[in-house]
């Protein structure tokens, strides 16, 4: 289970950044919740892409 629990801090995360990002740049709550998506998403992917190679390379 260890490596679900990557995906989960990387969705965390990614949602925590996006939402600092907007909130830097001055957006709206609209606009957080949009960076915080996009951000989670991608930082979602990545680590399942990780997450798959690690579990194949044993």
């Amino acid at each position: 289970m260890p490596l679900a629990m990557i995906v989960i801090a990387a969705f965390l995360l990614g949602a925590a950044i996006g939402w600092a990002r907007a909130a830097k740049a001055g957006g709206g709550t609209a606009d957080k919740l949009q960076y915080a998506a996009a951000h989670a998403l991608a930082l979602t992917v990545l680590a399942l892409f990780l997450s798959i190679v690690l579990t194949r390379m044993g």
